[in-house]
């Protein structure tokens, strides 16, 4: 315990909050980090996913396509992860998209989406049908969250590099539902990241509500009257949950929290460590979530649901309408006469650049707003030509491309391809999709006796 070198006013701190408890919380901070995996619902269910896998585990409490990955076990170099059949997430996390309850049809907003974890559930949750909006404002985190998106397979998202009150002033009370997995100091991190342990002070703490409290500010705004709002954090510190959902619900009044789910080993909120709250404040407080890593799977969360009982419903922003040439379509036919066997089903082309998408379904129009990527990049077009991009492959369904190089899950080649090099096989020449057990892992193409990749180095 002690080579985790917590820091003396963390231990202070969560020593008073917890009593009793706290030997118990501080033995499990001593326990190696638990890791759960969470089956793509958008490719497999999780019962095949397990038998794929030779895996018998149990779901989670609070997420079904979840399950807490036995001790020892390392799946970030399969194949199936590289196929997006499934995604590694710390096991509390994957309880925020539950208490959000996305439906098909929808539009939901993940406010700080990087690397992806909350984003995939979503699209997962969504099953390919109305509008996943990801937004990250660091342009490094963002890239990441594309990758695994398009690993993930997602056609229907838009991922952006925005504040949360620029997004706010273009796109007001837009979302049926908003998630804010606001930054935070991380301590339930320190089992995992000896960096959150290294950079924890209280200055730290109270500097990141004050930045939560602005950007639950913006996410409320986002979110039509009836709608839901999730603010979710990895931390334990009281500064930064009940007290910031606190002083939010005390000036907004068309604001409600609401009950969450009993879930087994999941606590309620502590208004008690909020400060002075008056009682029926604090019996709203009582409802939201606190996951300790002593009491269930996971290093620790806070969730709390909020709903907007009311407010005015603004005009509907302008759609987006595109316009894609002759020229970019007839390139894209083409290839999909050579390449697949039955037509993707595709509308709302647009082609931006080189880059020829598929936009969602009641897309605004994203004038003014910096956007990394708007729907399903099919590819590029170049003259007269198209050429596939590695989004296309990876949301394609199994079976809809003419050809496949089908790679044993276990094998030389599979690694090898996924390590960006050639393959040995003969056949017709052109575009391929490899696949490993009918799922797509990149683009290839048969030169002579040779399958060239491309597969990009990037992907994840």
């Amino acid at each position: 315990m002690e080579a985790l070198g917590l820091p003396e006013g963390f231990r202070e701190r969560m020593a008073r909050f917890l009593g009793p408890e706290y030997p118990i919380f501080l033995e499990a901070l001593g326990r190696p980090p638990e890791h759960a995996l969470r089956a793509n619902l958008l490719k497999v269910e999780p019962e095949r996913l397990l038998s794929l896998l030779a895996l018998s585990a149990s779901p989670l409490p609070w997420c079904p396509e979840a399950f807490l990955l036995p001790g020892g076990i390392h799946l970030g170099q399969h194949p199936l992860h590289a196929a997006g059949l499934f995604y590694l997430q710390e096991p509390s996390a994957t309880a925020a998209v539950p208490l959000l309850d996305p439906q098909p049809g929808e539009r939901i907003l993940d406010l700080c989406a990087a690397p992806g974890g909350k984003s995939t559930h979503i699209a997962a949750r969504l099953r390919g049908r109305g509008l996943l909006w990801a937004n990250e404002r660091h342009p490094g985190r963002a890239r990441v969250l594309l990758e695994n998106l398009e690993r993930w397979g997602v056609r229907n998202a838009v991922v952006s590099v925005e504040s949360p009150e620029r997004l706010a002033e273009h796109l007001e009370s837009f979302f049926d539902r908003v998630l804010v997995d606001a930054p935070c100091s991380g301590e339930g991190l320190f089992r995992r990241d000896p960096q959150a342990v290294r950079q924890w002070s209280p200055e730290g703490i109270a500097g990141c509500a004050r930045r939560q409290q602005r950007i639950l500010e913006a996410a409320a705004r986002l979110v039509r009257p009836g709608g839901v709002l999730v603010y979710a954090t990895c931390t334990f510190a009281p500064e930064e949950n009940e007290a910031v959902v606190a002083r939010f619900l005390a000036v907004h009044q068309e604001w409600v929290l609401e009950e969450g789910p009993p879930w087994e080993g999941v606590s309620p909120g502590r208004p008690e460590w909020a400060g002075e709250v008056p009682p029926l404040l604090a019996e709203q407080l009582r409802r939201a979530r606190r996951f300790w890593p002593h009491r269930a799977a996971g290093e620790g969360h806070f969730l709390a649901r909020l709903r907007r009982t009311e407010g005015p419903r603004p005009k509907a922003p302008p759609l987006w309408r595109p316009h894609v040439p002759a020229r970019a379509l007839q390139a894209f036919q083409a290839f999909s006469q050579e390449a697949l066997c039955r037509p993707v089903e595709i509308s709302r082309l647009v082609l931006f650049g080189e880059a020829l998408l598929a936009l969602p379904e009641g897309l605004p129009d994203p004038a003014g707003l910096r956007l990394l990527r708007a729907g399903w990049l099919l590819g590029r077009v170049r003259g007269e030509r198209f050429f596939p991009s590695h989004a296309l492959a990876m949301g394609l369904e199994p079976g809809t491309a003419q050809r496949s190089l089908e790679l044993p899950m276990e094998g030389e080649d599979v690694q090898a391809f996924l390590r960006g090099k050639e393959l040995r096989a003969t056949g017709m020449p052109g575009w391929l999709l490899v696949t490993v057990v009918g799922f797509p892992l990149g683009w290839g193409k048969q030169v002579g006796e040779r399958v060239k990749n491309h597969r990009p180095r990037t992907a994840v």
